[in-house]
């Protein structure tokens, strides 16, 4: 790892942690951890919103104008506006999608939870999910926040990864599995 990379890494591990530390303080933790990820889902839906972000020709007066407006649609926390308002100032602000996932693992992690993925082939009723859940709660012994997602190209069966656990049991996981194994031969 270059120095670069573990420099943002710690940079955006201590704005984060800032935040949390925050929100604790306020009371907040919850309300701005939604927030938080409202915000994260936006930057990821939108291409605009990224190269704002990331641009250097924006300016700090335009990223404020476009906090002010995120704040206006979504009734930000007057703390989440604020610290989102520090990093344009401090020039960080290029590293709030990092920093605001950064944030809501920080959340996820001081409730005990154990962050788990989904991923089937046919799609799953909110009923099958909680149970996959509650399931696994059970197995771990411990919270688990779980995201599911559907996916067709699976083909058959589904994937789950639960911390560095990974069980694959997809038909085009298999597929791919014998398909290597005729080009071994």
């Amino acid at each position: 790892m270059s120095k670069k990379n573990s420099l943002s890494e710690v940079t955006f591990s201590r704005y984060s942690l800032a935040l949390y530390e925050l929100a604790e303080e306020s009371k907040a933790v919850n309300e701005i951890e939604k927030q938080a990820s409202t915000i994260v889902d936006l930057i990821s839906k939108s291409e605009d919103l990224k190269f704002c972000i990331k641009s250097p020709t924006i300016s700090k007066n335009e990223l404020e104008s476009l906090i002010n407006s995120i704040s206006e649609k979504t009734n930000l926390n007057e703390l989440l506006k604020k610290f989102l308002s520090f990093l344009v100032h401090k020039r960080r602000f290029f590293y709030v999608d990092k920093i605001l996932k950064e944030f809501v693992e920080t959340c996820s992690k001081k409730r005990g939870e154990i962050k788990a993925e989904l991923i089937s082939a046919k799609d799953l009723t909110e009923n099958d999910v909680e149970n996959i859940k509650n399931d696994l709660s059970n197995s771990f012994n411990s919270k688990i926040k779980l995201t599911y997602k559907n996916d067709k190209s699976l083909i058959g069966g589904l994937i789950l990864q639960v911390g560095s656990t990974m069980i694959d049991t997809s038909i085009k996981n298999k597929l791919q599995k014998i398909e290597k194994q005729m080009i071994e031969v």
